[in-house]
């Protein structure tokens, strides 16, 4: 077994492949950057949390994550949040059951001793299904943290598509 993992690794390394964090290298020799708790200026509450917590976690995963005396940092701001109702089939009968579509618009701006160096805008949208229960307190409830659920895959996908802009000069 050891062996067949060696290799795999070798073959691996042949080919040209190699593990490495997602995004890139960041512009301008940046290795470390802080990121501040986003502007919210929508009435979504709470959605700043969302985004800035999951761009953290990107900047994590790719080890440029500082503190706030980096000589970097990266702004964001949450432009718009969203929510419209629809109606699709479930496999469960063909039933419709209601679904909401989140939709949600967010600015970075990446900044290196307070000059910006790059800039970008992500939009995205994702669904979500309302909750299910006997009672209208049950379904209000499930739908609300269908709905934060919902809100917080966005704010993974948006911020790891915003980071791999920033990093490209895309």
């Amino acid at each position: 077994m050891t062996r067949r993992l060696a290799t795999a690794a070798l073959l691996l390394a042949a080919c040209g492949y190699r593990f490495t964090a997602p995004g890139g290298p960041l512009p301008a020799g940046i290795r470390y950057v802080h990121a501040p708790v986003f502007v919210n200026v929508t009435p979504e509450p709470g959605a700043e949390a969302f985004f800035t917590e999951a761009l953290r976690e990107q900047l994590i995963r790719a080890g440029t994550l500082g503190g706030e005396l980096s000589e970097a940092k990266i702004e964001g701001t949450v432009l718009a949040v969203s929510a419209f109702p629809m109606l699709t089939p479930i496999s469960d009968g063909g039933i419709p059951r209601p679904t909401y579509r989140l939709t949600a618009t967010v600015g970075l701006r990446l900044l290196k001793n307070g000059a910006v160096v790059g800039a970008t805008q992500v939009s995205g949208e994702e669904d979500v299904l309302s909750g299910v229960g006997a009672s209208s307190d049950v379904i209000v409830t499930g739908t609300e943290a269908n709905r934060q659920a919902g809100l917080r895959r966005l704010a993974d996908s948006l911020m790891r598509e915003g980071y791999e802009r920033l990093c490209t000069g895309w």
